[in-house]
């Protein structure tokens, strides 16, 4: 659902003024120093990105998860490391409140996440806990005068090295089997108990640091509960990650656009055996399935998108939206590369560092494979 066509015609190109002016000239210095720099996060906060989805009345724009898909298009053509930090706030750094935080717990933080005060991340990833998120190993105890004492280990937490505000999925009720018995609750840090690692390294995305959060002891109080009401958290994330899926989808979408505009750049000015690239009809061949590709991709995203708005249950749709726009995007990148051929794969190009930035997003938030499952089983549920 788009509210006002005009407002959003001027943030949208807002973001690839951002895009184009600053993050673009930045890009090698974010992958050469391993986080983007303060002038970067000042620009983005200018522009908004950090409450892009909160509601108006806690401060910043709300947008609808049409108009969120069509900012996160433009904002993810550049390094993926801008959309993890500028605007995971406008995401799952939030979202956990939104949908079901307290009155005071909106009020408390909504208003610091979308100025970009507070950085906030979700804890929710185990060693033993990944796909299978029911598989918790985290403990929360009532200790009986008010508060939980909270014991385990998460990892793989986008944002946890440099994270603000944490929300914490532990269980609370050992008998309870699967999603039952898990609560959801949030800890700033600083909180005595709660810890972090640093930035783990890995593949790419550099500039967007994940990490571990510890738990020890960490003693927090019962008003810190998600909601107020315990054993519901895993109800809680699966709400957030129904409209992540969306967000995720759109920020894969990005991405290829711009490999895709980069790759046609190259094949006009590359002459291979006395004349362009870009009259080797093979060549062309690569970059229309892109194209195809590239359009279906966002033609779900936003019908997808326009269903939430309206309230529909979205639930095989987002699977279906991320399953589709991740892996499309990884066959994007592997035809560029291709295009490009050596100087593909060595750096300079930037081509490189988007194969192995993109190469995550079929990783978290749900492996294809889980998605192909989910998928598969909200057909048989439709069936009957």
């Amino acid at each position: 659902m788009i509210r006002d066509p005009e407002a959003l015609d001027r943030l949208l190109e807002d973001t690839r003024r951002f895009v184009r002016e600053v993050a673009l000239p930045n890009e090698d210095r974010v992958e050469a120093e391993d986080r983007v720099p303060e002038e970067c996060v000042a620009a983005m906060r200018e522009l908004g990105t950090f409450g892009w989805s909160i509601p108006e009345e806690y401060g910043r724009k709300g947008l609808t998860s049409e108009e969120l898909a069509l900012a996160f298009i433009e904002l993810t053509q550049c390094s993926l490391a801008y959309r993890v930090v500028g605007a995971q706030n406008a995401g799952i750094g939030s979202e956990t409140i939104i949908r079901d935080g307290t009155e005071e717990q909106k009020r408390t933080y909504l208003p610091k996440l979308a100025t970009g005060e507070m950085l906030g991340c979700l804890a929710l990833t185990e060693e033993n806990a990944g796909s299978d998120a029911t598989a918790l190993e985290t403990v929360a105890e009532d200790t009986g005068d008010g508060h939980y004492v909270i014991n385990g280990a998460k990892r793989y937490i986008t944002l946890a090295p440099i994270a603000d505000l944490f929300a914490v999925f532990a269980r609370t009720d050992g008998r309870a089997r699967g999603g039952s018995g898990i609560t959801a609750f949030l800890a700033e840090r600083g909180t005595p108990g709660l810890s972090t690692s640093g930035s783990t390294p890995k593949m790419g995305q550099e500039g967007a640091p994940i990490g571990e959060v510890y738990l020890e002891n960490c003693r927090v109080p019962a008003s810190a509960i998600i909601g107020d009401e315990p054993g519901v958290g895993f109800r809680t994330v699966m709400k957030c990650l129904n409209k992540q899926r969306i967000n995720l989808a759109a920020l894969s979408t990005g991405p290829a656009i711009r490999m895709l505009d980069d790759a046609l750049a190259y094949t006009i000015e590359r002459e291979q055996f006395g004349r362009p690239l870009a009259e080797n009809q093979l060549v062309q061949a690569m970059l229309a399935e892109s194209k195809v590709e590239i359009e279906c991709a966002r033609a779900l995203i936003l019908e997808t998108a326009r269903k939430r708005d309206r309230g529909e249950d979205v639930t095989m749709d987002v699977s279906m939206c991320k399953y589709y726009a991740t892996e499309m995007c990884g066959r994007v990148a592997d035809r560029v590369v291709q295009v490009f051929g050596g100087q593909g794969y060595v750096k300079g190009r930037g081509i490189e560092r988007f194969y192995r930035d993109v190469r995550a997003t079929r990783i978290y938030e749900g492996t294809s494979q889980i998605h192909l499952l989910n998928i598969a089983k909200n057909l048989y549920r439709q069936r009957g």
